[in-house]
């Protein structure tokens, strides 16, 4: 859902420049019509073990003690 927001949110300039809400939704109905004409499916590349090298990296990265401050002398 967040690539298909972030998708809408660049294809829609000037996201600001509303009038209503019915402007909004005029807005986002010609975009989905348009976006399913061209849409193809996102080929994934990270898989299920990329995820697990990410999450064992965090893992580690956080049971390390943070250095010890400097004190000012």
């Amino acid at each position: 859902m967040e690539i298909y927001f972030s998708v809408v949110a660049r294809s829609l300039k000037n996201t600001n420049d509303f009038s209503d809400i019915a402007e909004i939704e005029a807005r986002l109905a010609a975009f989905e019509s348009r976006y399913n004409d061209v849409a193809r499916p996102f080929n994934w590349k990270f898989t299920r073990h990329d995820l697990d090298r990410l999450l064992n990296r965090i893992a580690a990265h956080e049971q390390q003690a943070p250095a010890p401050l400097a004190l000012a002398a």
